[in-house]
């Protein structure tokens, strides 16, 4: 007679290993696709770069190379700031959980999508009404923002606003930041389903050949909680979406100034 063998359920240790590789998963797919875009901003950063350089070495007036090395300097910083948001998206799981500046890591993000969002005829609001500070590991916390604007993108095919805020309660004590986009908006019936793992409302890939996993939500969600955050989402049929991630504020480390800031360009 067959001998049948019952298979052994998996172990905790197994999930939670399978678990990090779906993370780190969802995280290079994000970032493959804004790849494109990143590498045409560094083109554009060391374009004027190399010509200041050239013009400098034909032109003797001390004038003018102090001009040159102004414009030089200020590429060189964007091309610092491109960079260091791509390796501080590589950065690997389990970073030490530091006191960081929700505005300046919002930033580093939109730096980094700004011409995925404008290749997608997607004009950018953004505004910090506060500067707030939360103990995060910040690579996990731009994981999550990445995930919610490049939705963003994909649920306005035609073009529209994505607004993005950061700010912190009345009490002072819980940091805000929300994406929220002038798309399809999401049916009620699907509302509450969108957290749950392999659920989807995308209907099939868009231009980059991407489609939804339903995976990106869940674990937007995991991460958020780790922090001992919550994120919530609004929605309407036809009238877009709003994603707001809640964390725990925390003192900054360094005294900060309240920042008004209008589209990234």
């Amino acid at each position: 007679m067959p001998t049948h063998v019952k298979e052994k359920p998996p172990r905790s240790e197994e999930i939670d290993a399978l678990r990090r590789q779906v993370v780190e998963l969802q995280r290079i797919c994000g970032v493959g696709v804004i790849a494109g875009g990143v590498i045409h901003e560094l083109n554009n950063a060391l374009t004027p770069i190399l010509n200041y350089a050239k013009l400098g070495l034909r032109n003797d007036d001390p004038e003018f190379h102090r001009r040159a090395f102004e414009k030089i300097l200020e590429a060189s910083e964007r091309a610092a700031r491109l960079t260091g948001g791509v390796l501080g998206l590589a950065r690997p799981r389990g970073q030490d959980r530091v006191a960081t500046d929700l505005v300046r890591l919002v930033e580093e993000v939109l730096l980094l999508t700004a011409k995925d969002l404008q290749k997608h005829a997607i004009q950018l609001d953004f505004r910090a009404d506060a500067r707030p500070h939360a103990l995060v590991d910040a690579a996990r916390i731009q994981q999550v923002l990445l995930n919610l604007i490049i939705n963003a993108r994909q649920a306005m095919s035609l073009g529209g606003v994505l607004t993005v805020r950061v700010g912190i309660d009345a009490a002072g004590k819980t940091a805000e930041i929300s994406v929220a986009d002038t798309g399809s908006g999401i049916e009620p019936k699907h509302l509450r389903r969108i957290f749950e793992p392999f659920f989807t409302t995308k209907s099939g890939p868009d231009d980059t050949g991407l489609g939804g996993t339903g995976l990106g939500l869940p674990i937007c969600r995991d991460i958020v909680a780790e922090h001992k955050g919550r994120i919530r989402v609004e929605s309407r049929p036809g009238a877009g979406s709003t994603f707001t991630i809640k964390l725990p504020a925390c003192p900054s480390t360094t005294p900060t100034q309240v920042v008004a800031r209008s589209p990234i360009n």
